[in-house]
């Protein structure tokens, strides 16, 4: 496999139990895709907050967002989709359940596959 790639993972906090899973998942020794997460992990003051996933953002290859009907009130989600456009970061939204097909409007979304994320993270 090729260099590991790194992704910052975007997500609403009320789904923070699926970016553990996606995390869990990459770790499996079948998974054909591997990354370095770069999502927040914990709360910063609110200025100090932005910098910092800013920052992570830039160093990223690519940003996955981690779709759900919590997406839609999630003010750092939308944030740090907004400042992975404004960075040129390619974007790919996974479905996180599955009866739940919430749309983000300019995000490209699939559902939970390895190999929807690993032909995402081949692109980076």
């Amino acid at each position: 496999m090729a260099d590991k790639k790194v992704v910052f993972i975007a997500f609403a906090i009320e789904d923070e139990r699926s970016r553990d899973f996606l995390k869990g998942q990459s770790l499996l020794t079948k998974s054909p895709f591997e990354y370095i997460d770069m999502s927040v992990k914990e709360a910063y003051p609110s200025n100090e907050w932005k910098e910092r996933v800013r920052t992570r953002i830039k160093r990223s290859d690519g940003v996955i967002v981690l779709v759900s009907k919590n997406s839609l009130s999630s003010s750092g989600q939308k944030w740090e989709i907004q400042c992975a456009r404004e960075e040129g970061k390619k974007i790919l939204g996974i479905w996180i359940y599955t009866d739940d097909r919430t749309n983000i409007v300019g995000v490209n979304t699939r559902v939970w596959t390895w190999n929807n994320i690993k032909d995402f993270i081949d692109t980076l």
